[in-house]
């Protein structure tokens, strides 16, 4: 038998990736120390992006399919950076018949180049990373204000429905958000934050992983980032020439928080509130507002009002998200007020924000801001009082996930809601 069969790599890691063992022989082939992985990182850190984007969630399915796992041939890469062609072979771990885990087996393949065995790259997978770099699900925080300012400023005859401009304000809305969203994962990563967070839900919190995936590098991360503010800056110029020129501060105030968020000096995030009340603000009030004024160049308090449930519950969405990256984000000094309150005081919190959220839906309508049809979007409350429910529960553990996927569905929902109400009742 050669030298190279003897060495076989073995790890494991939980349902989610995390890694809990790591063998000597896989300290050799992968270069990592034990210290360095277990508990500390994940197991998608040994493989090219797009393999984990498409084909590491088919391996697994597989291998929970069959008692004596799958197995394949793919590329890998070392601590280095240098990619190696292996054989790899993955079976489920059970404990007292529940699966607990995956058992990872690596062997490398010494006369086999890494482009051999690297599988193929599909457009779908192209296009998942492109999604996973921007985050683009998380712009319905975006298009539901813009879509219910629209059609409640029809309804109040403030605005005359013009397609040309309402798709300058979602284009440059969507933009501002995109840039937004990139900064903060540029920032998050640069500044150490995201390396030392392996508590994160995937796909919810934690950032995107894109970097860490090499998905995109740093450089390229940042210039995408203002490249969409830049767009956005472009569709706020356009919308501004037809005589809206005040349009600007609505630009500045969400290139700024988007920016600052977590970018130094300032790094928003971090500051005991702050952050929470910019989301809140961005996502709800002075976009509902601006909207308003883009498609009127009238400056409505009413729309700033109206965009308040909608800002809660987008702040809500953040507030959840930052359960699971607690810990890592107090070690980064991202001091925001899930942090300062603690996890369980923080759980009330989020019961709050439901509450609010909801009640000023209804102020909304007895301040005749709304009419009668907007209370449809009542219909989210019960979702939102299970919700609080299992937050109060399970703020500690990792069956909150399911909280943290229904707290976007009660914002999209309740939105949906909004705009049904508004237009058809």
């Amino acid at each position: 038998m050669a030298e190279s069969d003897k060495i076989v790599s073995i790890i494991t890691c939980d349902t989610e990736g995390r890694i809990e063992s790591f063998n000597e022989h896989a300290e050799k082939i992968f270069g990592y120390t034990a210290d360095e992985v277990i508990g500390k990182k994940r197991v998608s850190l040994f493989s090219p992006g797009m393999v984990v984007l498409g084909h590491v969630a088919n391996w697994l399915k597989k291998a929970r399919q069959n008692k004596n796992g799958y197995t394949t041939k793919s590329t890998f890469i070392r601590k280095d950076g240098t990619q190696f062609a292996a054989e790899f072979t993955c079976t489920a771990t059970m404990k007292d018949g529940k699966h607990i885990g995956y058992c990872g087996r690596t062997k490398e393949l010494v006369d086999t180049s890494p482009e051999e065995t690297m599988p193929k790259t599909s457009l779908l997978t192209k296009i998942i990373s492109i999604v996973a770099i921007t985050r683009l699900p998380f712009l319905s925080a975006t298009w539901i204000p813009i879509i219910a300012s629209v059609v409640w400023g029809i309804h109040e005859e403030l605005i005359t429905m013009n397609w040309m401009t309402f798709t300058l304000v979602f284009l440059g809305g969507s933009f501002l958000h995109l840039a937004a969203n990139t900064y903060n994962d540029y920032f998050d990563w640069t500044s150490g934050t995201d390396q030392i967070n392996n508590d994160y839900f995937l796909q919810l919190s934690g950032g995107s992983r894109a970097i860490e995936l090499g998905l995109i590098t740093e450089k390229q991360l940042f210039k995408l980032a203002t490249t969409f503010l830049a767009l956005a800056g472009l569709a706020g110029l356009i919308i501004m020439l037809d005589n809206k020129v005040e349009l600007l501060y609505y630009g500045l105030a969400g290139a700024f928080s988007g920016y600052f968020y977590t970018g130094y000096p300032l790094r928003l995030v971090a500051r005991k509130g702050i952050g929470e009340l910019l989301i809140g603000l961005n996502y709800g009030p002075l976009m509902t507002m601006g909207a308003i004024f883009a498609m009127s160049g009238i400056h409505s308090w009413d729309a700033f009002l109206f965009g308040i449930p909608l800002g809660l519950l987008t702040t809500a969405i953040l507030w959840i998200n930052q359960f699971p990256d607690s810990k890592s984000d107090e070690i980064a000094g991202k001091h925001h007020l899930v942090v300062v309150l603690g996890l369980e005081k923080a759980s009330w919190g989020y019961l709050i924000l439901m509450l609010a959220a909801f009640g000023s839906i209804y102020a909304l309508y007895t301040y005749d801001i709304v009419e009668q049809g907007a209370l449809l979007s009542l219909l989210g409350l019960p979702i939102a009082l299970y919700y609080s429910y299992q937050v109060i529960r399970n703020y500690n553990t990792r069956e909150l996930a399911g909280a943290n996927w229904g707290t976007i569905g009660i914002h999209a929902i309740t939105g949906i809601l909004l705009i049904v109400g508004l237009e058809y009742i």
